[in-house]
């Protein structure tokens, strides 16, 4: 019985282990991709950012504005 092996000529994916111990590394070099479009992301700061600056001005929020654009970072965007 003759069984034959099936070779892949991808390269490697992300946090897949190429047999060097290295999927560690891969993952921490890998980018995190957002899961939403930005305009669906983080609608509690969004709000509290937009009522803010309605209200009082951008100045005045530079709180909320921070917090917002932590939360969008966390969910994987560049802002």
């Amino acid at each position: 019985m003759k069984l034959e092996m099936q070779v892949s000529r991808s390269p490697p994916r992300a946090g897949v282990s190429n047999g060097n111990g290295n999927a560690g590394e891969a993952e921490s070099k890998a980018e995190v991709k957002p899961k939403k479009k930005i305009c669906c992301a983080c609608p509690n700061t969004k709000k509290l950012r937009d009522e803010c600056i309605v209200e009082h001005g951008e100045d005045a929020c530079t709180k909320w504005i921070d917090a917002h654009l932590r939360c969008l970072r966390a969910e994987g965007f560049k802002v």
